[in-house]
C-alpha cells in the first residue's frame, strides 16, 4: 500500500490563530467565552472546553464584563456593539481574509450597491458578511445564480460580488462567468482564500491519482464538505472520517494507492491518531512507517531556511505570514528593510506572496520569526558583487553617520563609505547625507567578512570631469553661467560653473566698495556669472558678477539730468561741504556755498547726517563720475541764483 498525505492537510492560518488565542487567553484569565464554535470540530471544542474556553451559542449566555473571543468566521457589526454595551473584553480572532471581505461589503454597501455572496446560506462566515451590509443576496449554486439572472431588476442593479473564503473554485468561476454576461453594473471581488484554493487543488490532484481517498474532518465543516465533494468527483472510493475511530470500521486493501487530506478545522492531534492506525497498515505492507511520513508533513522549519508565504495581516509591530505549516509566522517591522524611509503599507499588501528567511523557531509557542531584509541581503550580495565586477553605479540610502564616514544600504546590503569618499568638504558635516539617496561605486568587497566599501567621490569626479570637458569645448568670453560659490579669499570668490572653477575678483563683485567678498556672496550661494577673461592653455577663467545694467552711474544717468531736482540723503560732512546720496552707489557734493541762502561757517550748521533734503543737480562730470548739487538754488529761486552766478 502506498500512502500520500496532502501537504495542506490540517488547520488553516485563521483557525490556528483563533485556537492559539483562545488557549492563551484561557490560560491567562482562567475563562473565556467563544461566541459560536471556534472551530467546526466537536473533538477540538471538547478539548478547549476543558481548558476554560466556553462556547456561547447566544449573546445572552455571555455574562457582562466577560472575556469574549470572536471566532475566525467573524461576526456581524451589531455583535461588537452589543458586546461593548455589556462591557465585555473582546479578543478578535476574525481571519484577516474574512475581515477584508467585511471591509469590502461595508464600503460597497455604503455606495448603494447590492452585495451578492457566493457561499453556504447559513454558514456563520456568510451570516457575518451579511451583517456588514444592508442589501445582500446569498447564492449557493450555479442554478441559484441562473434563477437570479431571470429577474430584470437584479440584472439592472449595481452589484458587488464576493465569495465565502472556502467556496468551491469551480462554482465561483462558472457563476461569475454567468453574471458577467448579463449584469452591466458589476464589481467582482475574488475573496476565496488562497490557502483554500491550494488545499482544494491539492485534493483534486491527489484524488485523481488515488484508489481511495480519506478525508479527515468534522461533517459540519464547510471546508471538509468541499474536500469530500472534490474527491468524490475524481475518485470512486472516498471515505470521510472525523477521527481514528471512524477509520477502524474501514478496510484498506493491500496494494491500494491511498490519498489523505484534512479540512481546515482538523487539528494535528486527530490527524496523528489516524496516522498511528495507517502506520501499522503500511508497516505490514512494505515496512514503511506512515507516522514518520505524516510527521514529515508537519515538519518544523529550520533557522536560516528560505521560505515563501502569504501576507495575512499587517499590525503596528509586525507582518503576519501564512507559511502553510502548523506554526504562526511573523516578520517584525524592523526585519522588513534597512531603509529608514521604508513604507510598510505601500510595499506590502495582505494576500501577496512574500519571501523571507527563518530567524527563530519556537516550537513551544508555535511561532516562527522571519526576516525579509535578510532575503533581500542574499539577493543583494549577488547584485553588489556584479556591480563591483562591472564597475557599475549603485544607488543606496545613507542610513547613518559614524566616526570614519557614513553607512549606506543598497539592495539590503550595508555599504561603508569613508569620510574621504563621501564628497563632503572637510569643513562641512557628513550628517547632511543621512536619509538621502546617493549614487556610488563599490570599491572593495569581502563577503566572508560582510564588508563592502563604496565611493561617492569617484562618481562626482567622473561627473565633474565629463562636465569640465563640455565646458572647455564651448566656453567663450561673454558666455553666461549659473554656478555655485565654492570658496572665498581676500581677493575674490571661486565659482564652480559646472565642473570647472572660475574666479570673480573682488573688484568684479560689486559696483560699490567691498572690503571682503563675504560682504556680497557666501559659500554655497547660487550665482549668475559671465566670462570676462579666458586662458585655455593654463585652464584659468576670469568671471564677472556685477553687470552693466546694475551700474549705479548708469541708473543715475537714466533718471536725472542737469537742472533736475532730486531728494538726497546727507551722508557725511567735510570742511568744504556735504556729500549726499542721490541713488544707491552715486553720491553728489553740496559745496558749503550751496547749502544755505546765507553764509555759514560749516555744513553742520544747516544740515544733519541722515537728513533727507531736496537739491538741484547743477553739474554732472561723466569722465570723473562726479555730481554737483545745490540746496541754495532752490531757496533763492532760479532768476536770483542765475544772477549771482
Amino acid at each position: 500500500m502506498s500512502v500520500t498525505v496532502a501537504k495542506t492537510a490540517g488547520f488553516c492560518f485563521g483557525v490556528r490563530r483563533a485556537v492559539d488565542l483562545a488557549e492563551q487567553q484561557a490560560a491567562h484569565k482562567g475563562t473565556i467565552y467563544a461566541y459560536g464554535e471556534i472551530i467546526h470540530n466537536s473533538h477540538e471544542i471538547q478539548r478547549l472546553e476543558k481548558l476554560g474556553v466556553h462556547t456561547a451559542v447566544t449573546l445572552e449566555e455571555i455574562p457582562c464584563g466577560a472575556a469574549v473571543l470572536i471566532r475566525a468566521h467573524g461576526v456581524p457589526r451589531a455583535v461588537y456593539q452589543l458586546l461593548q454595551e455589556k462591557g465585555c473584553e473582546i479578543f478578535d480572532a476574525t481571519c484577516p481574509f474574512v475581515r477584508k471581505i467585511h471591509e469590502i461589503v461595508d464600503r460597497e454597501s455604503k455606495a448603494g450597491r447590492m452585495i451578492v455572496v457566493f457561499g453556504s446560506r447559513n454558514h456563520p462566515e456568510v451570516l457575518g458578511i451579511q451583517g456588514w451590509c444592508t442589501d445582500s443576496l446569498v447564492l449557493q449554486s450555479e442554478e441559484e445564480a441562473r434563477q437570479a439572472l431571470k429577474n430584470p431588476e437584479f440584472v439592472r442593479s449595481p452589484i458587488s460580488v464576493v465569495a465565502q473564503t472556502t467556496v468551491n473554485r469551480a462554482l465561483w468561476d462558472i457563476s461569475v462567468s454567468l453574471i458577467k454576461k448579463r449584469c452591466t453594473n458589476l464589481k467582482i471581488f475574488d475573496t476565496i482564500c488562497k490557502a483554500t484554493d491550494e488545499r482544494q487543488s491539492e485534493a483534486r490532484l491527489l484524488a485523481g491519482a488515488s484508489d481511495r481517498m480519506i478525508v479527515i474532518g468534522d461533517k459540519k465543516s464547510s471546508n471538509t464538505k468541499r474536500l469530500y465533494e472534490i474527491s468524490r468527483s475524481l475518485c470512486g472510493d472516498v471515505i470521510c472520517v472525523e477521527d481514528a475511530a471512524g477509520l477502524r470500521a474501514q478496510k484498506l486493501a493491500h496494494g491500494q494507492r491511498v490519498g489523505i487530506t484534512a479540512g481546515a478545522s482538523t487539528p494535528a492531534w486527530i490527524i496523528k491518531e489516524v496516522s498511528n492506525m495507517m502506520s501499522e497498515e503500511t508497516k505490514i505492507e512494505n515496512g514503511e512507517d506512515f507516522a514518520a511520513m505524516l510527521e514529515e508533513s508537519f515538519k518544523t522549519l529550520n533557522t536560516g531556511e528560505k521560505v515563501t508565504g502569504t501576507v495575512v495581516a499587517i499590525s503596528s509591530t509586525d507582518v503576519q505570514v501564512d507559511l502553510g505549516v502548523k506554526h504562526t509566522a511573523y516578520i517584525p517591522l524592523s526585519e522588513l528593510s534597512d531603509d529608514p524611509a521604508y513604507d510598510v503599507n505601500a510595499n506590502i499588501k495582505p494576500g501577496e506572496e512574500i519571501e523571507a528567511v527563518v530567524v527563530r523557531v519556537n516550537d513551544g509557542e508555535g511561532t516562527v520569526t522571519l526576516s525579509k531584509k535578510r532575503v533581500d541581503q542574499l539577493k543583494g550580495w549577488e547584485t553588489i558583487e556584479k556591480a563591483y565586477e562591472d564597475h557599475a553605479v549603485v544607488e543606496g540610502i545613507i542610513i547613518e553617520e559614524n566616526r570614519g564616514g557614513v553607512v549606506a544600504t543598497a539592495f539590503g546590503v550595508r555599504v561603508f563609505i569613508p569620510a574621504s569618499q563621501t564628497g563632503v568638504p572637510k569643513d562641512q558635516p557628513m550628517s547632511q547625507l543621512v536619509k538621502t539617496k546617493q549614487s556610488f561605486y563599490i570599491t572593495e568587497i569581502n563577503r566572508q567578512r560582510k564588508r563592502v566599501v563604496g565611493s561617492i567621490r569617484q562618481i562626482q569626479q567622473e561627473a565633474r570631469k565629463e562636465a569640465a570637458e563640455k565646458i572647455w569645448a564651448t566656453i567663450e568670453v561673454g558666455n553666461d553661467y549659473e554656478g555655485t560659490v565654492k570658496s572665498l579669499t581676500s581677493y575674490g570668490a571661486f565659482v564652480d560653473i559646472g565642473g570647472v572653477d572660475g574666479m570673480v575678483h573682488i573688484s568684479e563683485l560689486s559696483w560699490g566698495r567691498v572690503k571682503h567678498p563675504s560682504e556680497v556672496v557666501s559659500v554655497g550661494d547660487k550665482v549668475k556669472v559671465f566670462v570676462i577673461g579666458l586662458d585655455k592653455e593654463n585652464k584659468k577663467i576670469s568671471l564677472g558678477y556685477k553687470r552693466e545694467e546694475d551700474n549705479p552711474w548708469n541708473i543715475f544717468k537714466s533718471q536725472y539730468a542737469v537742472g533736475d531736482v532730486a531728494e538726497v540723503k546727507i551722508l557725511k560732512f567735510m570742511p568744504f561741504g556735504a556729500f549726499a546720496e542721490i541713488v544707491p552707489g552715486v553720491d553728489g557734493l553740496i559745496h558749503i556755498s550751496q547749502i544755505a541762502d546765507h553764509r555759514i561757517a560749516k555744513p553742520e550748521d544747516a544740515l544733519e547726517i541722515g537728513q533727507q533734503v531736496d537739491a538741484k543737480i547743477i553739474d554732472i562730470n561723466d569722465e570723473k563720475k562726479k555730481v554737483s548739487l545745490s540746496v541754495r538754488a532752490l531757496l533763492v529761486g532760479d532768476d536770483e541764483y542765475e544772477d549771482e552766478e
